[in-house]
């Protein structure tokens, strides 16, 4: 017998009747019909469908996640029952591509998309603005920035990827390629076809630098290779722990900033193959870098549970290492300060923030702002933890050498402590740390050169080093492309 219900029921009641339903039908009349509930209802929730093809039905059941048969046809509509009846593991493939669709569907991904459209549109604003009255322009960009000049970036990128080091301005072909800079390098280009700035060439070093990540990966082994000779032949069959890690972030930034569909698609594929590695690495630095690799994958990924997982326990362990080391004299990771301090406390604000953890987003603001005051010299400039000899615990704070990457790593992580607390306390210090590289430091001289846009490689007791490496240019350029979107993004 059949029994109809011929009466609207509240939304208990008809999730318990798609939960108890084994196919639905949906048979419009009218092609108009735009939105349908029960549909979506019930492709989330995975339920074999039959629909006439209104425009809504056509739309959600492509890709074959369901059967359309025409308008006003009683036996093509008891024909697809039956036959779904009497096929179980078509309606069961059915019902399982409709799910998956249905995912991208749920109230957090729709959310995020119009957080995400948001943004572009905001960001699309400050690059182009549209005054409603005839006036003077304005310039776009905040005074205080220095210009985006990439002259020496594209200097020291070839057919192959960024050189890894110069001799003051001129690359230095003796020692070769890595895969650590070509990491970064991506990120540049990524972030200078984000805000805008030189598209047609950034492209094309974006495709070489991906290019560069694919052949450093060892699918033999799942690890990417890290020094490559001038003559490409690989030095090493296996990098660093910390050079994969940059991988996945530099990687991670494509995927979740690119709109280069075939970028992407790459990208996601060498993330994917690279990502398991990470988990048996016992390097901070590259579960950090991961970390930060992992939010940008799933900002387009936000439905793969590997990297969902991956993220999680590389916070655990992070949250764990600080839990075992961390005292009130010393509130942080390691029993040592190196390099790329501002790095562990940047990956726990991410992932906090991320998976709304309040213990992760504790620990991230109480490391970087124990770091800050260590790195603020008493006259008010910033001061990174010297390379020669860092800072154990217990010891000296080393002074110098200073290097960009620690500016530029406390730059990264002092924006996203603002972007977590909207504390104008984070901006300043970002731009504090930023100030270094104009001159603001130690020996008041400039490591950011305007004629060249490169930037010097560190400041030693008595002068700046005057070589111009990929390091270096790359920290100077992603702390000036970071700062920039948030004075255009976070206003």
């Amino acid at each position: 017998s059949v029994i109809f219900h011929n009466r609207f029921v509240s939304a208990e009641e008809l999730n318990e009747f798609i939960a108890a339903a084994d196919i639905y039908l949906t048979p419009y009349l009218n092609r108009a019909q735009i939105v349908s509930g029960t549909l979506a209802y019930t492709l989330g929730a995975g339920k074999a469908i039959v629909s006439t093809p209104y425009w809504y039905a056509e739309e959600l059941l492509a890709d074959n996640c369901g059967v359309l048969v025409p308008f006003g046809d009683a036996d093509a509509i008891a024909e697809a029952v039956c036959e779904l009846m009497a096929d179980e593991p078509r309606r069961h493939s059915l019902r399982k591509r409709a799910y998956l669709k249905g995912r991208d569907m749920t109230w957090s991904i729709v959310a995020r998309r119009y957080v995400d459209a948001f943004e572009r549109v905001r960001e699309e604003r400050f690059r182009c603005p549209r005054p409603a009255f005839m006036a003077k322009a304005l310039d776009q960009h905040p005074s205080e920035l220095p210009i985006i000049k990439i002259d020496h970036f594209q200097q020291l990128t070839d057919q192959t990827g960024i050189l890894q080091h110069a001799l003051f301005t001129v690359p230095n072909y003796n020692e070769g390629y890595t895969t650590d800079d070509n990491a970064r390098a991506l990120i540049v280009s990524t972030l200078l076809e984000e805000i805008g700035e030189q598209v047609p060439a950034t492209h094309s070093m974006s495709a070489r630098f991906l290019a560069f990540l694919w052949h450093a990966f060892n699918q033999d082994i799942g690890r990417f290779r890290n020094f490559l000779g001038y003559d490409r032949r690989w030095l090493e069959e296996v990098g660093s722990d910390d050079s994969h890690g940059r991988a996945l972030w530099g990687l991670g930034t494509l995927i979740g900033h690119c709109d280069h569909g075939g970028f992407k698609t790459l990208a996601g594929r060498l993330f994917g193959l690279a990502l398991p590695a990470i988990l048996q690495m016992q390097s901070p630095r590259a579960w950090a870098y991961a970390m930060i690799g992992i939010d940008g994958y799933l900002r387009q990924f936000a439905g793969d549970r590997t990297a969902h997982n991956a993220r999680q326990w590389l916070l655990e362990r992070l949250l764990q290492l600080y839990g075992e080391i961390h005292a009130s004299d010393w509130l942080w990771f390691e029993n040592v300060l190196a390099y790329s301090n501002a790095t562990l406390s940047h990956a726990a604000l991410v992932a906090g923030r991320a998976m709304a953890r309040e213990d992760a987003l504790e620990v991230g603001l109480k490391s970087l702002a124990w770091l800050t005051s260590l790195q603020t010299d008493p006259q008010g400039h910033f001061v990174p933890i010297g390379s020669n000899g860092f800072y154990r615990r217990g010891g000296q704070q080393a002074r110098f050498d200073q290097q960009p990457i620690e500016a530029s790593a406390a730059v990264s992580a002092c924006l996203e402590a603002y972007r977590v607390t909207s504390d104008r306390h984070w901006r300043d210090e970002a731009r504090r740390a930023f100030e270094w590289f104009l001159g603001r430091n130690d020996l008041g001289m400039a490591l950011y050169d305007p004629t060249t846009g490169g930037c010097r490689d560190g400041l030693h007791p008595d002068r700046a080093n005057e070589n111009q490496g990929a390091e270096s240019t790359l920290a100077f350029l992603t702390s000036l492309l970071e700062m920039r979107l948030a004075e255009n993004i976070l206003g």
